[in-house]
Parts: C-alpha cells; sequence; structure tokens
C-alpha cells in the first residue's frame, strides 16, 4: 500500500557532542533534514513499505539536496512541489542531558509549505494510487495557508475512502498565526476541523489534554506514574468525542530525566472496544522499554507513527496487537539514534520485539 506524508520539512541544526549553543558557535554544527512527515515516510519506506512525501518547497539547491537524501532511503519525491515563493524552515536543536531537559527553537515563519495557498495542491493527483493518508498537527500549526492545504487533503483522501491517520503533536510554540488566540485555542479550533476525516489517531497525554480538553486520569508522567485505566478512558472519550475514528494510539513516555526515560503504548481499537498495551512480560502485564542512555528523542514518535502505518499496511503484523508490539519497539530503537529518521531495519524492530534486547554486537 503506498502512503502519502504531508508537511514541512526543515534543516535540523544541532551543537556537536552535546554541547549547548553557547560553546558551539562560532564552529561546527551538525546539519540534517527533519520534519514530521518526512519521517515518518522515510520510516515507512526502510522498512519495507512504500511511501511518497508531498511539500512544498523552495526551488533552491537545499532542495535538491532534500530530494537526493529521501530518495537514498526509497522515499517517492515526486510530489515535492517546488514554489518560487518562501524559504526553507531551520530549527535548532540544543540536546539535554540528565536533568537538563533538551531545547528546539525554531526558524521558519514564511516557509514555502506556511503561504503556499492551498489551491497549490492538486489532491486527485497527489492521492492518485495512495492507499493510507497521514499528516500532523504541526503542518497546521505553521500558518494558515498550510492549515487550510492539511484540511483539504484528509478531506480528499476520506473521499477516496482510505484510511487517514494524524499525529495530533501539540507544538506550543508554533499555534501563534492568528493575533488575539491562545495557542491552544486555535490549535482546538483548527484541529476540531481535521478530525472528522481521521480514522487512526496518535497522541500523547500532552496532546490530548491541550488540543482536545481531555486529561488522562491518574496520571503524572513527570512524576513517574502512568494509570493504563485513565488512558484506555481518554482513547474511548477520543472516539466519543470523533466516531469516525478507529484506532487511537497513546504513546507512554515516563521521564526520569533527559537520558533515562521509560517508553511504551496504548492502541484502542474501536470496532472491538480493545485496549492493548505494548511492550508486556510473559504474564501480559504492562511492562515498559527502559531507556537509560538515550541519544536522541526528537523524532521519536514519528518513528512510532510510522511503524504502526507500515504495520496496520503490512497483513503479517496488522493485528493491533502485533501492529503496537511493532511500533513501539521501533520508536524504543530510535531513541538510540541521532537525528530526525530512524534509520532501523524491519529485521531489527522484529529482534526487539521478540525480546532481544540486550544490544549484543551481531556477529
Amino acid at each position: 500500500m503506498r502512503v502519502v506524508t504531508f508537511g514541512e520539512i526543515m534543516l535540523r541544526l544541532m551543537p556537536l557532542g552535546g554541547q549547548r549553543w553557547r560553546q558551539s558557535l562560532p564552529g561546527e554544527l551538525s546539519a540534517t533534514y527533519g520534519g514530521a512527515e518526512a519521517n515518518v515516510a522515510v520510516s515507512i519506506a526502510l522498512q519495507g513499505g512504500k511511501a511518497a512525501y508531498c511539500t512544498a518547497v523552495p526551488d533552491n539547491i537545499v532542495t535538491d539536496g532534500l530530494v537526493q537524501e529521501m530518495r537514498k532511503y526509497g522515499v517517492d519525491t515526486d510530489l515535492l512541489i517546488r514554489t518560487k515563493e518562501g524559504r526553507f524552515g531551520i530549527y535548532f536543536v540544543e540536546p539535554g542531558s540528565n536533568q537538563r531537559g533538551s531545547n528546539v527553537t525554531y526558524d521558519r515563519a514564511g516557509s514555502s509549505i506556511s503561504i503556499a495557498p492551498p489551491e497549490t495542491y492538486d489532491w486527485n493527483r497527489i492521492l492518485d494510487d495512495a492507499g493510507w493518508f497521514h499528516v500532523t498537527g504541526i503542518t497546521p500549526a505553521i500558518g494558515s495557508a498550510s492549515a487550510a492545504a492539511a484540511i483539504a487533503g484528509a478531506k480528499a483522501a476520506r473521499a477516496k475512502g482510505m484510511p487517514v491517520s494524524c499525529d495530533l503533536n501539540y507544538r506550543k510554540k508554533l499555534w501563534n498565526w492568528e493575533s488575539g488566540t491562545s495557542p491552544a485555542t486555535l490549535a482546538r479550533r483548527v484541529m476540531g476541523e481535521l478530525l472528522p476525516s481521521v480514522t487512526v489517531l496518535i497522541a500523547n497525554e500532552e496532546d490530548a489534554e491541550q488540543v482536545l480538553g481531555i486529561h488522562a486520569p491518574g496520571s503524572n508522567v513527570e512524576a513517574g506514574t502512568i494509570d493504563l485505566d485513565g488512558y484506555a478512558w481518554t482513547a474511548r472519550e477520543i472516539v466519543r468525542q470523533f466516531p469516525h475514528i478507529e484506532k487511537v494510539a497513546i504513546t507512554l513516555r515516563e521521564s526520569f530525566s533527559a537520558n533515562h526515560n521509560n517508553w511504551g503504548a496504548l492502541l484502542y481499537d474501536a470496532a472491538t472496544d480493545a485496549v492493548h498495551v505494548a511492550p508486556t512480560d510473559e504474564a501480559g502485564k504492562y511492562t515498559p522499554y527502559e531507556m537509560h542512555n538515550i541519544v536522541d528523542r526528537v523524532g521519536a514518535g514519528d518513528s512510532f507513527g510510522g511503524a504502526l502505518i507500515f504495520a496496520c499496511t503490512t497483513p503479517e503484523l496488522s493485528d493491533p496487537q502485533t501492529a503496537l508490539r511493532y511500533a513501539v519497539a521501533a520508536s524504543c530503537l530510535k531513541h538510540g539514534l541521532y537525528g530526525d529518521f530512524n534509520l532501523c531495519s524491519r529485521s531489527e524492530i522484529e529482534t526487539l520485539m521478540q525480546g532481544s534486547g540486550t544490544g549484543r554486537v551481531q556477529r
């Protein structure tokens, strides 16, 4: 099945060796590409699926480099739209360590996709031969034009009868394009127009609370407590508010420090009213992955979304519990990789999914 993802790609700049920005400039930086929907497309392609990435980008040499990079990983770039207006967005990552959290600074105002009018996208052509459409809450957050385009794309995909997935991905720093409206209020209104077209929703506890006004009872991730019944209630409440949603996936992160997190997820299948969690022990009890030496957590949610979509579109992985186990294992592995992209293969993911998580050298 061909998956089309739509959103903004940026240059990602980061100091080397875990330094702070004030230590690294002037000096060398790590420069890569990154963006939520592009990250999802790369994951799907690397794991063996068919992925096409749609965006609006300036017609320049930075875009030439992007095309080369995406094709290297097997992503179809024929849907990239080069424009004469706008620029390439940039975001700056300062990696955290121990009790100092990571920090992201955006420089993306006036980017090509944020100002391209909705009619830039011929959705009938873009979705031709597609079987799945994916977008995130970041795309509507960057501007009114991209918001209208994302809503139109999701509606067009549903009109064609294909699944539409959306990762809420609430970004408070971005929802500022309507003067006098708070970020949460703007996000709730705009996403309220997009979500009726969504069939698979991905979120975390902050997304659900800020965008949907739904708080998971009994949980405090910063204190290291997760109430699975509370998250199951949240998922059912989302479906109650948006009855067209068929599946809700909620990632479960317990953050003890920048380098030490527990990681897992919950998947609610509305058709059967079944709640699945992963990972679990032999008795079926939720037992999260314990990650004590995180390399880079940026893009981890996208790696979960990409793997979940790949699993749902791969017959032998598509049963809800298996799909969830696969997605959680994939995103666990991403925490050990620099950059936005999850450069892990299906076989590596399945090895962890089946219980081999020692990190031994493979000879």
